[in-house]
């Protein structure tokens, strides 16, 4: 028996990680793991200075840095075994931005956030991306909340919030700045 050479094995991995992080599809979009093929489009979204206005440093980020951010949220999800998806238009295949859940440690709570490339703003695809990563964690990891943390300038992201059944629950600060915590209780049933 021959071993596969190391090169060909160390190739493979990213494939076999992929299949740890489960696919969602909604009505236009498909929710999956972020891969090296996406790094183009990634870091074209990164480096747009509006995207990034209220993200992180509000500043935008190099080619190396995206990269950087894209393993950080797949090592998230290998650390807490849920994380950010990729979002993918089911109909052409196109990267259009990522979103899901996230829980640093220190985080305030479980949050439901999204990043979409500005080519693909005021279609929905926010709300449609929220609510699959809201529904995730209320059926499959049985969170009892959520909460959204955004900048008290970015009304979009508010609407999207709002559209989601999210409520203003106050302020906190977050990496040196002000962010409106907007939050969701799952519904219990009494059965």
């Amino acid at each position: 028996m021959t071993q596969e050479p190391a090169q060909r094995l160390w190739m493979r991995l990213p494939r076999l990680c992929w299949a740890m992080i489960p696919e969602l599809d909604t009505e236009r979009l498909r929710l999956r793991a972020l891969h090296l093929d996406d790094l183009d489009a990634y870091a074209q979204m990164y480096a747009d200075p509006e995207v990034m206005r209220f993200l992180g440093e509000g500043a935008p980020l190099d080619r190396a840095a995206a990269f950087r951010s894209m393993a950080l949220h797949l090592g998230h999800w290998q650390l807490r075994g849920y994380g950010q998806w990729a979002l993918e238009e089911r109909s052409t295949g196109t990267f259009v931005g990522r979103a899901g859940l996230w829980q640093p440690d220190g985080w305030p709570g479980l949050e439901v956030g999204w990043v979409l490339g500005r080519d693909s703003w005021g279609r929905g695809y926010a709300t449609e991306a929220g609510q699959a990563a809201i529904d995730y964690a209320f059926d499959v990891l049985r969170a009892d909340g959520v909460i959204s943390l955004i900048r008290p300038d970015n009304k979009a992201s508010i609407r999207v919030a709002e559209r989601l059944g999210e409520s203003y629950q106050g302020n906190v600060q977050l990496l040196g700045s002000d962010a409106c915590v907007y939050g969701k209780r799952r519904l219990v049933s009494r059965a």
